[in-house]
């Protein structure tokens, strides 16, 4: 596994969530989306046990929908759960953020 594999495996879930809290979001749109932001690295199937574990735990719902082209989709929406963890996932994002970039840079805190 590359060393950006391996990085985005533990910021992958909170980036999923941001991405379905812009607007309900099916499978491959989100894949599609993940990659127009440089998420490119991302398999299509590493996304999908991710919402399976994250509708599971209660963070997302999946609703059928009709589609337009095709078969119907399951669009995913944010629970307030989800919404609850998105903030978190933010907060501590920021931290460590901010960390990582004062040490690579070699600045000083204080």
């Amino acid at each position: 596994m590359s060393l950006k594999s391996q990085m985005l495996k533990g910021i992958l879930e909170g980036c999923i969530l941001a991405v379905i809290n812009e607007s309900p979001t099916y499978g491959y749109e989100l894949y599609v989306k993940l990659a127009s932001k440089g998420m490119d690295s991302v398999s299509e199937g590493s996304i999908y046990p991710i919402l399976l574990r994250l509708q599971k735990e209660g963070l997302i719902k999946g609703k059928m929908q009709k589609s337009a082209s095709g078969p119907n989709r399951k669009y995913y929406t944010l629970t307030e759960d989800g919404k609850a963890s998105l903030e978190q996932f933010i907060i501590e994002w920021t931290k460590l953020d901010a960390s990582v970039d004062l040490i690579i840079k070699g600045g000083k805190n204080g």
